[in-house]
């Protein structure tokens, strides 16, 4: 069983960056898709950013250019830096792994981290 811990979350100020990270334990992910959500009370969770295993990226239009998700097979960790961040970037952020097998996909979430954006 992949378990997921994410840290690197707080309180930063309009224009400042933060860095996330997740690290997994319990399962090499290194050919997992890894990616990071996120999600404010009443709306549903939206994709931020996704790396394949070929380390192709999927970023969301509204973190294009600020934010960067990558990799460290080697140390079964996945990253997000998140630059110029805005008030609208708050939110709790979750790690995703997941694993895609022939017949479907089995997704491992993290507990989320708090990351708050102040005007």
């Amino acid at each position: 069983q992949v378990q997921l811990v994410e840290s690197g979350g707080g309180l930063v100020q309009s224009g400042g960056s933060l860095r996330l990270s997740c690290t997994a334990s319990g399962s090499d992910v290194s050919t997992y898709v890894l990616g990071w959500y996120r999600q404010v009370p009443g709306k549903q969770r939206e994709l931020v950013a996704i790396a394949t295993n070929g380390a192709s990226t999927t970023y969301a239009d509204s973190v294009k250019g600020r934010f960067t998700i990558s990799r460290d097979n080697a140390k079964n960790t996945v990253y997000l830096q998140m630059n110029s961040l805005k008030p609208e970037d708050t939110a709790v952020y979750y790690c995703l792994a997941r694993r895609i097998a022939l017949f479907g996909a089995t997704d491992h979430w993290g507990q989320g981290t708090q990351v708050t954006v102040s005007s």
